[in-house]
């Protein structure tokens, strides 16, 4: 693996989060925990029978994930690391089969090795990990099964956000399901957990020498975040729409870490302008200290610059991608990589351009393709009022 160390989320942010996050969530789920088997996306596979499985968490206000020795004593060259991002991760419908993937192609098929070559990365996996459970009742649902997380891993992914309009869409059990897949999972995931706390908190590690948070928050306003939203004493999402407990989580994460990417699941579907929703919250989370703020959510690409000190990315797209989408421009897509100091600084952009074929796998771009792929996702910082990165 690229991934040098990986450290646990830091007992300080754990302390701070629990006496100031509670009280964030919305109503409490039903009860009914019963009912197994539902509906899935367009072109899904049907759902596996129902099974029992534990409900796992991990430790109150911890992200989990391995840990991998000691901070090296030396950082990266010229004390900065590359931090890879890319956009939404399903594995239904014409993506499951990507779950059987050998290791030499991996489920992302080559952009993996994007991926690999940075020194962290990280995306969204937009779905419930679950064979249980009673669907939403929402047009679509996705679900499947925790080999994700270890495709992931292979192809070369560091961190996960689950924070997304699509992580609970089986319930209770499917949440719970979900938490156990966490609380196992060979990578971190964010986003999500057993409470607000847990929900909230930030990943921490430190590659090659630089200390790094990483942590993720949904602002999409629909029947997860209303329903599902992480509480003081209630499993689900981190939530965006709850500002002063993103902020929070945003300055405990600042102390222990001058490197802090938030990873947001934001915008209008189709849109590829950046909502005054997105753009409030880019001030007020730069304004706290985040290095980095991304996301995804809207199928399309949406610009990408930098907010006085802080890097902003609206979108980054569908990655892999279980069906097709009738917004413009839906399959585009690629990884940016950001060159970041030990002390916080964005110094360096890179885009890898690449299209969904008809698999749903993001496929790297080359030639005259690339070269108008990159021009297009440069002129889409026209609308977001964002500068250039510096090269």
């Amino acid at each position: 693996m690229h991934r040098t160390t990986v450290g646990t989320a830091a007992a300080a942010a754990t302390v701070l989060l629990l006496s100031t996050v509670a009280g964030c969530g919305g109503p409490e789920p039903s009860a009914d925990r019963a009912a197994t088997g539902s509906a899935t996306a367009t072109g899904a596979a049907n759902p596996a029978p129902a099974t029992s499985a534990p409900t796992a968490a991990a430790p109150t206000g911890a992200a989990t994930g391995p840990s991998e020795g000691s901070t090296p004593a030396s950082p990266g060259a010229g004390g900065s690391i590359t931090v890879a991002f890319a956009g939404d991760v399903h594995f239904e419908g014409r993506t499951a089969s990507r779950l059987g993937a050998a290791k030499a192609d991996t489920a992302l098929g080559p952009i993996s090795a994007t991926l690999s070559a940075a020194d962290l990365a990280v995306l969204n996996l937009e779905t419930a990990i679950t064979s249980r459970g009673r669907a939403e009742p929402k047009t679509y649902t996705f679900r499947t099964t925790p080999k994700a997380l270890d495709a992931l891993e292979d192809a070369g992914v560091d961190v996960v956000s689950q924070a997304n309009n699509h992580a609970v869409d089986f319930g209770p059990d499917g949440l719970a399901d979900t938490l156990a897949a966490k609380a196992a999972s060979p990578i971190p995931v964010v986003g999500i957990g057993k409470d607000a706390a847990e929900a909230y908190a930030p990943y921490v590690t430190t590659v090659r020498g630089v200390k790094v948070a990483v942590l993720a928050a949904s602002q999409v306003n629909e029947i997860t975040n209303q329903k599902w939203r992480a509480g003081a004493h209630k499993p689900g999402i981190a939530s965006a729409l709850d500002e002063d407990a993103l902020l929070r989580a945003v300055t405990a994460a600042k102390a222990q870490a001058p490197v802090v990417l938030v990873y947001l699941h934001w915008g209008d579907e189709g849109v590829a302008c950046p909502t005054r929703a997105q753009t409030g919250l880019a001030e007020k989370l730069a304004d706290a200290g985040a290095t980095a703020v991304v996301g995804t959510h809207a199928h399309t690409m949406l610009g990408a610059g930098m907010l006085g000190k802080t890097y902003v990315a609206y979108g980054f797209g569908n990655f892999l991608w279980y069906g097709t989408s009738n917004y413009t421009a839906s399959n585009e897509t690629g990884v940016t990589t950001l060159t970041v100091t030990a002390d916080g600084r964005v110094t360096g952009e890179s885009f890898t351009p690449a299209h969904i074929d008809g698999r749903g796998v993001p496929v790297p771009q080359t030639g005259s393709a690339a070269k108008a792929a990159q021009q297009r996702r440069d002129g889409l910082r026209g609308c977001t009022g964002l500068a250039a990165v510096p090269k």
